[in-house]
C-alpha cells in the first residue's frame, strides 16, 4: 500500500514537470495573435500612408490600398512599364510625404528588363510614375531583382539584385549586385562612393558585391542601415549597408554551395564586408524591420527577420556582433512571409504572407 502511494505521488509530480515544461516552453511562442485582414493576388511590398492604410503592390502588377479599421481594398490605376517574369514585377513600395516611391522590374524590350525605382504623387485614385533609377545594363533574366527601398537623411537607398549573373556583382560599372544610393529626385549625392576614390564605379552605387538582396531597415536607435541577403544553397545572411565596401558575391559563397552541389567560395575572407549573421542551411531570408513599438517593447532594437522557405519571423539580438542571439518566434503558421511592417503608433505588426494581410498582436 505505501509502494502503491509513493508510486502514485512520483506519477503525480512526473506529469506536473512535463506541464510545467511544455506550458513554459510554448508560453512566449503562444501570447499572440494572429488575424488575416485582407486577400491579395501575390502581394510583395507594402507601405504605411496613414495610421489607417497600408498601400500594398502585387508582384503581378496592380497596386492597391487597404484600409486596416474596416479591411476594405481597392485598386490604384498607375502607368509602370512592368514586366512579370519569373521574380519580377512589382516589387517594394514605400510612402514618404505625399510620394509614392516604387521598385519593379521594368520592361526594356525583347525579354530584358532592369531593377528600376520610380516615383509619383500620391493619389488615391492614379499614380502617375516617373523613372528615377534604371539599373543598367537591362537582362533577359528572371532572378534575383532584390529588391527593397529606404529612405534616410533625404536619400533614397534602394537593393538590386545580381540577376542571377553571379560576379557581375564584382563590377562597379554594371548595377546589378549592389546596393543603390540616389537623391529623392533620382539625382546623385556628391559624397557617393565614385566621388571619394572609386572613380571605377557607377555614380549610383554605394556597395557592391550582394546576390539576391530582399530585405532593407532602417534602424531607428542607431541611424544605420541593415540588409537581409539570400545565398545559393546555404549562405542567406544580416548584415549592415556599409559605403564604399564589397560583401563579396561571387567570390564569397558565405557558406553556402552552388544548386549542383559545387563549392563557391569561403563563407568571408579579409578585404570583405562581414556579415552579421549567417544561415547555413538556407532560410530563404525575405523582409526585415528593427523593432520599434509598444506592442512587443522587450524587443525594442531587435531585428526581425522573416523567412520564405521556412514560413518564420525571426528575433535577432545583435548589439554584441560577438554574440548575437537568434530567437524563432513562430514557424509555418501564416505562409512565406514576403514583408514585414511595424504599425507606427501602437507597434501591432502586419505581414503579407501567402496571399494575405496578416495582423500580429499580443494575446494578454
Amino acid at each position: 500500500m505505501v509502494e502503491d502511494l509513493s508510486f502514485h505521488k512520483v506519477k503525480k509530480v512526473f506529469f506536473l514537470l512535463l506541464f510545467i515544461l511544455f506550458f513554459t516552453s510554448n508560453s512566449f511562442s503562444e501570447n499572440y495573435n494572429f488575424q488575416k485582414l485582407a486577400k491579395f493576388n501575390g502581394p510583395w511590398g507594402s507601405s504605411f500612408v496613414n495610421n489607417n492604410e497600408l498601400i500594398v503592390t502585387e508582384k503581378s502588377g496592380k497596386i492597391k490600398i487597404v484600409n486596416i479599421k474596416t479591411n476594405e481594398v481597392s485598386e490604384i490605376k498607375h502607368n509602370l512599364n512592368f514586366l512579370d517574369h519569373g521574380q519580377g514585377g512589382l516589387l517594394d513600395i514605400l510612402f514618404k510625404e505625399s510620394f509614392v516611391y516604387i521598385s519593379y522590374s521594368e520592361n526594356r524590350g525583347d525579354w530584358k528588363s532592369s531593377t528600376s525605382i520610380a516615383k509619383a504623387k500620391f493619389d488615391k485614385m492614379s499614380l502617375n510614375f516617373k523613372n528615377i533609377f534604371q539599373a543598367e545594363p537591362p537582362i533577359d533574366s528572371g532572378y534575383h531583382f532584390g529588391s527593397r527601398l529606404v529612405i534616410k537623411d533625404n536619400y533614397l537607398f534602394a537593393s538590386a539584385g545580381e540577376r542571377g549573373q553571379g560576379m557581375i556583382a564584382q563590377d562597379p560599372t554594371s548595377h546589378p549586385g549592389s546596393i543603390i544610393r540616389i537623391n529623392l529626385d533620382g539625382s546623385i549625392p556628391e559624397d557617393n562612393p565614385k566621388f571619394k576614390g572609386n572613380s571605377n564605379w557607377l555614380p549610383e552605387i554605394y556597395q557592391i558585391g550582394v546576390r539576391n538582396p530582399q530585405g532593407l531597415a532602417l534602424s531607428p536607435f542607431d541611424g544605420k542601415i541593415y540588409m537581409s541577403n539570400h545565398g545559393a544553397k546555404g549562405g542567406d545572411w544580416f548584415g549592415e549597408v556599409k559605403k564604399g565596401e564589397n560583401y563579396g558575391w561571387k567570390i564569397l559563397g558565405w557558406g553556402g554551395k552552388n544548386y549542383t552541389g559545387t563549392k563557391i567560395g569561403p563563407k568571408w575572407k579579409p578585404g570583405f564586408t562581414k556579415a552579421i549573421q549567417y544561415w547555413v542551411p538556407s532560410i530563404a531570408t525575405s523582409a526585415i524591420t528593427i523593432y520599434k513599438g509598444d506592442e512587443f517593447k522587450e524587443w525594442n532594437s531587435h531585428a526581425l527577420i522573416t523567412s520564405l522557405k521556412d514560413k518564420s519571423l525571426r528575433k535577432l539580438i545583435f548589439d554584441d556582433k560577438s554574440n548575437v542571439k537568434e530567437e524563432i518566434i513562430f514557424k509555418d503558421k501564416i505562409g512565406r512571409i514576403r514583408d514585414i511592417k511595424v504599425h507606427p503608433i501602437n507597434g501591432k505588426i502586419y505581414f503579407l504572407a501567402g496571399d494575405n494581410l496578416w495582423l500580429m498582436e499580443k494575446a494578454f
